[in-house]
């Protein structure tokens, strides 16, 4: 039987680094909660690591992670304890959904992250006995964590779930009457510049009708018109209409659905609604993007 009690530090690492104990005796580590990192790397597999024997449920397989600092957000503490446990660079991965176990006195937040920038796991703390890449076909002959187990069935099947948003830039900032008519390289800076953040923040599951959490979607913002000399902006596609802007919404939702990946488009406009449902996309207003925004 392992010892379920970390090494002692005087005083605690953090205030976060505590048990919580639940009203049925079970106890969790982790005062604020807690949250590990599943990197997934299309040829090596996933990355799981090796627990220490001292650690709760030692001896077991599962994904690097801990304890969230207080005011601490999820994915942040997750990069952050990769890095500290497994080496990993926070600028190799890229997050694109978290899954979260809510156990109502205490809850744990899986950020899975696709690894943009291949790297090597190195073992830098006590809390690993081991970190392997290990094929998503073979993760379950390992002694899993019981944690990691019971999600593992529903979050294999999210990795190959890559959604994308493509987005009406016309029809979003001619819903809103606030002058971008006399401006509309500027109107659409905005738009730009307000979607790069919320690329960054996620998109609630529930709003995407998606199991998960949050996801870290995909931006495809179709320009048209006086509003393609709008400049680019980080995280997102932004593509630029030669003609008809809605031919080109459509030609783009066309080629991803194609691929298999999951297409929201957004656009009050009827006719163009109708044309993308065709498609396989699902379709929503702008104001359901305005209201990601809030």
């Amino acid at each position: 039987m392992t010892d379920p009690t970390p090494p002692l530090r005087y005083p605690p690492r953090d205030l976060g680094d505590a048990w919580v104990v639940a009203p049925s005796g079970e106890r969790y580590w982790g005062r604020f909660g807690a949250a590990g990192l599943l990197a997934v790397d299309d040829r090596r597999g996933v990355l799981l690591q090796h627990r220490a024997s001292w650690s709760h449920h030692g001896d077991t397989w599962g994904v690097p992670g801990g304890a969230l600092h207080q005011h601490e957000p999820a994915v942040q503490a997750a990069l952050r304890e990769a890095s500290e446990e497994a080496g990993v660079p926070i600028d190799a991965v890229r997050p694109w959904l978290t899954d979260v176990a809510d156990r109502e006195v205490w809850s744990y937040t899986t950020v899975v992250a696709q690894v943009v920038t291949p790297f090597e796991a190195t073992i830098s703390d006590p809390e690993s006995l081991d970190l392997a890449w290990v094929p998503v076909d073979e993760v379950t002959r390992l002694p899993l964590h019981p944690g990691f187990a019971a999600s593992w069935g529903r979050l294999r099947g999210l990795l190959a779930v890559r959604p994308v948003i493509v987005v009406d830039a016309a029809n979003v900032v001619g819903s809103v009457p606030d002058g971008w008519w006399r401006d509309r390289p500027g109107a659409a800076s905005r738009l730009l510049t307000r979607l790069a953040t919320l690329a960054t923040t996620g998109v609630p599951a529930g709003a995407l009708e998606l199991p998960g959490h949050t996801w870290f979607t995909d931006w495809a913002v179709v320009l048209e018109g006086q509003a393609r000399a709008a400049a680019d902006v980080p995280g997102l596609q932004v593509v630029r209409a030669d003609a008809g802007g809605d031919d080109r919404i459509v030609h783009e939702a066309q080629l991803l659905r194609a691929g298999g990946r999951p297409v929201t488009a957004v656009t009050s406009d009827r006719g163009l609604t109708e044309r993308l449902e065709r498609l396989g996309a699902t379709v929503r207003p702008a104001g359901w993007l305005l209201d990601q925004f809030s």
